[in-house]
């Protein structure tokens, strides 16, 4: 059963491409962005059911992407991606309203559970970082997954 729309946002398009490759089947409709201006513009027109989007999106009103992003569009579910596996980042991204945390590098493998858990409603962080939400209290209210 494929679901409605996706949102993917990131600065390089191979990644984009990558990423929209692997979520293609699951879902009817893929939207692409590159920025952080576009990325809210097209999360309040397009009522997606997920976000896919990169920490390090060139940004110009919002100092976190997650903070504006759940500001903006309080429902909508979103993963984060990342290179950086340091578990601050990976705490203030969750703590910000991310239900998930996916290492770029670790793409292939754990997007498609993240996305699986995330629609869910629940917590997924890529296991490469060793994440315990225990040791956060801030992101561990929410989580109930990985």
């Amino acid at each position: 059963m494929k679901h409605g729309r996706v949102l993917l946002a990131d600065k390089h398009q191979n990644m984009l491409e990558g990423i929209r490759s692997l979520l293609d089947t699951l879902f009817e409709t893929v939207v692409m962005v590159a920025d952080e201006r576009s990325l809210f513009e097209a999360a309040e027109r397009l009522q997606a059911d997920l976000a896919v989007v990169d920490l390090s999106l060139p940004v110009f009103e919002e100092a976190n992407i997650a903070r504006g992003l759940k500001k903006r569009c309080p429902d909508l579910k979103f993963i984060i991606t990342s290179v950086h596996d340091d578990l601050t980042v990976v705490n203030e991204a969750l703590a910000a309203g991310a239900l998930g945390f996916v290492l770029k590098r670790s793409v292939g493998t754990d997007l498609i559970p993240a996305v699986q858990v995330v629609l869910r409603g629940r917590t997924y962080v890529s296991p490469a970082i060793n994440y315990r939400s225990e040791e956060f209290p801030a992101a561990g209210e929410r989580s109930r997954g990985h």
